[in-house]
């Protein structure tokens, strides 16, 4: 099985890779710190078929583009590439609202515009969306990036929708906070937060049980769809809540 991870050096795609390395997988590591990919690669090299390495910055479609037609099949993508601004009350620039939708959204595009029509020629493979619960409620210090993510999550379904009949599966997971890179940036209590490896054998889990949409922590996932039943008054009083 021919495995490629985005986001690789660091946090959850290190962890998806350290948890998906076996004797019968080849792993495709995809970051832009090679250093950290190469540090990577050495501690998993004995456990795996392979592990190849692809340095390139998501941001740079052209350069990732070639990168991946130069790759050719892979029997699952999945697809953890991401930044976040933290959370501010400042308005973002739109440099850094560019900047983490090219990451966020736009790369996983450019990656399977290039994979969709192998995949449906030989009708099979795999696709997981890496998303978040903040994509289901967008607090506003943070709305740059569940926006983004809310349109991750529509981009999925809309592929999933399509592509379906031809035996591709498409996997869209929204972790809750998970120690990562990502949310050692938050500055505040994180509810239910899991660790980097509890939090990645739950997303591992899910994929194998061959889940197509799997959020957790489940009470974290009710509580935010209980918000959004609400009516949009009371939800501005919640947000807005100062003791």
């Amino acid at each position: 099985m021919k495995i490629l991870i985005t986001g690789a050096s660091s946090g959850l795609g290190a962890e998806l890779a350290r948890q998906y390395a076996s004797p019968n997988v080849e792993l495709v590591l995809l970051a832009r710190r090679e250093n950290l990919l190469q540090n990577l690669k050495n501690s998993l090299q004995t456990k795996c078929k392979s592990v190849e390495l692809i340095v390139v910055d998501v941001r740079d479609f052209a350069l990732l583009q070639e990168k991946i037609r130069a790759l050719g099949w892979v029997d699952m993508v999945i697809l953890n590439a991401g930044v976040s601004l933290g959370h501010s009350n400042k308005v973002p620039s739109i440099a850094e609202f560019k900047n983490l939708y090219d990451v966020n959204v736009l790369s996983n595009h450019a990656i399977l515009e290039i994979l969709l029509p192998l995949f449906r020629e030989k009708k099979a493979g795999k696709i997981v969306f890496i998303s978040s619960l903040a994509s289901l409620f967008s607090m506003p210090s943070s709305k740059v990036y569940s926006s983004s993510k809310r349109a991750l999550n529509a981009y999925a379904e809309g592929v999933r929708y399509k592509y379906k009949k031809y035996g591709i599966k498409v996997v869209t997971i929204l972790p809750g906070f998970i120690k990562s890179e990502l949310t050692d940036k938050n500055d505040f209590n994180m509810p239910l937060i899991l660790s980097t490896q509890d939090g990645v054998r739950k997303i591992k889990n899910a994929i194998e049980k061959g889940k197509e949409f799997y959020a957790f922590p489940l009470s974290f996932y009710l509580i935010i769809s209980a918000l959004n039943l609400l009516p949009t008054f009371l939800r501005d009083k919640i947000v807005n809540f100062r003791k």
